[in-house]
C-alpha cells in the first residue's frame, strides 16, 4: 500500500513537472526519505529540513513566538505556518509540515502522545489534518510519514 502511494505520488510530481519541501518535527527526517526512496526524486524534491525544537522553527522557518505561545507549537496553527514557510523560502509548489508528539514524553493532558499536526500547502491554499495515533513512538513517527504520504497524493489525485 505504502509503495504505491509513494509510487503515484512519485510519477504525479514529475508528470506535472512539480516541486516539494518539507519540514518535519516529530518524524525527524521520516517523510523526507519516503519522498526520495524512488530514483528521479531529485527532479521534484528539493528540500526536507527536520526543525525539532521551537528555537529551529522560529530561526529557520519564521514562525513567530507569540504564535507557538498561544497556540503551542503542536497546533493545526503552527504546522499550516511550517508548511507555508517552508514552500514560500524554497519556492516549491508543495509544502508539508509535521508537528506533533511522539512521545512518551511530551504529553500533557490537553496534547496527549500521537497528537499530530499534518500540513499541505500549495500557492492557492494551505490546510492541515490532526490525528491521534496510538502506539509507542516509532509507530506514531510511521503513521505520522504515512499519512503526511497519503495527504499529498490524494491532493495530487483531483
Amino acid at each position: 500500500m505504502l509503495n504505491k502511494i509513494l509510487k503515484l505520488s512519485h510519477n504525479k510530481l514529475i508528470s506535472r513537472n512539480q516541486t516539494i519541501s518539507v519540514a518535519e518535527s516529530c518524524t525527524g527526517g521520516l517523510v523526507s526519505s519516503l519522498l526520495t526512496k524512488h530514483p528521479g526524486a531529485s527532479a521534484y524534491f528539493i528540500l526536507g529540513t527536520v526543525v525539532y525544537s521551537n528555537k529551529a522553527k522560529e530561526k529557520i522557518l519564521g514562525i513567530p513566538k507569540k504564535i507557538i505561545a498561544k497556540y503551542g507549537v503542536v497546533s493545526g496553527e503552527v504546522a499550516i505556518l511550517m508548511a507555508r514557510n517552508i514552500r514560500k523560502k524554497i519556492n516549491t509548489d508543495f509544502g508539508i509540515s509535521i508537528t506533533g508528539i511522539a512521545g512518551p514524553a511530551g504529553a500533557t493532558p490537553a496534547k496527549r502522545a500521537g497528537t499530530v499536526f499534518i500540513a499541505l500547502s500549495t500557492k492557492n491554499k494551505t490546510f492541515y489534518r490532526s490525528f491521534l495515533f496510538r502506539g509507542n513512538r516509532e509507530s506514531i513517527r510511521k503513521h505520522s510519514a504515512l499519512e503526511a504520504i497519503r495527504l499529498l497524493c490524494a491532493h495530487l489525485s483531483r
